[in-house]
C-alpha cells in the first residue's frame, strides 16, 4: 500500500492529513425546497462541453501544484458531489478519475465516492458508474416514509429507495446513504423505528441530518409565511440523543456530529476537511484548501473558489482554462480557527501536534486558556497533552463553544 509521508517529510503538514479532489456536478432533476447547495434545473446538459471543461480545471490545479512543490502529494480520495452527479455520464466520471491518476500517484486503497439519487434514472447508471471507478456511493435517501418524503420535495418512493440501496450494495465496495430528521411532528418512536430499518439494509456508514431552514431556500420562505413550523427544539434534540443511542447500540458511533460509521468505514474524503487537510475543488462554486510551498516552514495556505454559476463557470473555463474567482492566502490565525471549526465537529477532535504543524504555534498561543479551562469545567471541552475535543454536549452546542472560544 502507498502511505502517506511521514511527518518528517517536506510535504506541507496539510497534505500529509490527506488531499482530495471534490468534482462538483451542478445539475439536479429538481431543486428541493430545504437545499441552499449550489444546485440547478436544465433541461439540457452538453456532457461532452462539461466533461471536456472539468478535465481543464483539473489540468490547471495539477499545473499548479506542480509549480508549488506538489510533485510528493498523494490523492487519498475523490467526491463527486453536486448538484446530482449521478446525472453526469459515468464516462465523465472515468475521464476525471484517469486524469488524477495521470496527474498524482494515489493511494492504494483511494476512496472514490458519487452522490446519488435513489431515482430510476440514476439507479440504473450505477454498474457503469462501477466500472468507471466508482467505489464507494452515497445516497440521497432522506426519508423512509412516503409522506415525509413528498414533504421533503424528493423524486423517489420510500420502495424506490430501497430498490436503490439494493442496487448499490451489488455494484460498491462501500455505501452510504442520508436521512433527515427533526422533521415537523416527528416522534422519537417513529424515528427510531426508521433508524431501526434503515440499519436493517446493512450500510456502514450512515449521515443523519437535523432539517434546518436556509435562507433563500422554499422552506424559509414557508416559515416566514407561516405555512411550515420547525419540531420543538427540545424535541429535536431528544431525537438527536435518540440518534446517537441506536446508532452506538448498533456499533455505529458519531464519529462528527451527524455521521456516525463502523471503525474502518468513516468518509475519508470528508475526514480530509475536518482534519483541516490539503483538497482541490472544481466546478462551479467548488472551494478548495492548498497549501503551496514558498520561502517559509508552514507554506503559503490559499483558499480558492470557482465561479459559481454554472454557465459563466464553463464559458470561463473554456476562454481561461480556469473559472477560480477567489484565490486567496489564508492568515495563521485564520487557519486556527478553520481548524478549530472544522475539527471540534469530530469525536476524537484535534491533535495539539497538528495545531503546531499548521500554525508553528502553540494551542495556549492561540487561544486564552481561561477560555478553555472555563468549557473544560463545564465538559463542554476536554483537553489533555495529546489533543483538544469536543464532548458529546459540546458538539451538540459547537456554534456557542467557537463563539466563545474565537472571541
Amino acid at each position: 500500500m502507498i502511505n502517506t509521508p511521514s511527518s518528517g517529510s517536506s510535504l506541507p503538514a496539510a497534505a500529509r492529513r490527506g488531499f482530495g479532489i471534490y468534482i462538483h456536478w451542478p445539475f439536479c432533476l429538481k431543486k428541493c425546497p430545504y437545499c441552499d447547495f449550489n444546485s440547478h434545473v436544465r433541461e439540457e446538459v452538453s456532457q461532452k462541453r462539461w466533461r471536456t471543461a472539468l478535465l481543464q480545471e483539473l489540468d490547471h490545479y495539477a499545473d499548479l501544484l506542480k509549480k508549488s512543490g506538489g510533485e510528493g502529494r498523494i490523492v487519498s480520495s475523490v467526491f463527486f458531489g453536486g448538484g446530482t452527479p449521478s446525472l453526469m455520464a459515468p464516462e465523465t466520471a472515468e475521464g476525471l478519475i484517469q486524469r488524477i491518476r495521470k496527474h498524482w500517484p494515489c493511494t492504494n486503497d483511494l476512496e472514490i465516492t458519487l452522490e446519488a439519487n435513489p431515482t430510476s434514472v440514476e439507479s440504473d447508471k450505477f454498474a457503469a458508474f462501477a466500472q468507471a471507478g466508482i467505489n464507494r456511493v452515497s445516497l440521497g435517501i432522506q426519508s423512509l416514509n412516503d409522506q415525509d418524503l413528498q414533504f421533503l420535495g424528493r423524486e423517489h418512493s420510500a420502495a424506490e429507495a430501497l430498490k436503490a440501496i439494493d442496487v448499490a450494495r451489488q455494484n460498491f465496495e462501500r455505501f452510504s446513504f442520508d436521512l433527515i430528521y427533526a422533521r415537523p411532528k416527528q416522534e422519537k418512536k417513529s424515528w427510531e423505528d426508521e433508524l431501526e430499518r434503515a440499519l436493517n439494509e446493512g450500510t456502514k456508514h450512515l449521515s443523519l441530518y437535523q432539517l434546518t431552514i436556509e435562507e433563500n431556500t422554499p422552506f424559509h420562505g414557508a416559515r416566514r409565511r407561516g405555512e411550515l413550523k420547525e419540531l420543538n427544539p427540545d424535541i429535536a434534540a431528544e431525537l438527536y440523543d435518540v440518534t446517537n443511542n441506536v446508532m452506538a447500540r448498533h456499533g455505529l458511533p458519531n464519529y462528527e456530529i451527524s455521521n456516525y460509521a463502523n471503525p474502518g468505514e468513516e468518509s475519508r474524503h470528508n475526514i480530509t476537511y475536518w482534519k483541516y487537510g490539503d483538497y482541490i475543488g472544481i466546478g462551479p462554486g467548488a472551494h478548495g484548501r492548498l497549501t503551496l510551498a514558498d520561502n517559509t516552514p508552514l507554506g503559503n495556505k490559499i483558499a480558492t473558489r470557482q465561479h459559481r454559476a454554472p454557465e459563466i463557470w464553463l464559458s470561463t473555463v473554456e476562454q481561461a482554462g480556469h473559472a477560480t474567482r477567489t484565490h486567496s492566502s489564508i492568515s495563521t490565525t485564520e487557519r486556527f480557527e478553520e481548524m478549530l471549526m472544522m475539527g471540534l465537529r469530530l469525536s476524537e477532535g484535534i491533535k495539539l501536534e497538528d495545531v503546531r504543524d499548521e500554525t508553528g504555534q502553540n494551542l495556549t498561543d492561540l487561544i486564552q486558556p481561561d477560555k478553555v479551562n472555563q468549557l473544560v469545567q463545564e465538559s463542554l471541552l476536554s483537553l489533555d497533552n495529546k489533543r483538544i475535543r469536543a464532548t458529546v454536549e459540546g458538539r451538540t452546542r459547537l456554534n456557542s463553544v467557537l463563539s466563545y472560544l474565537l472571541t
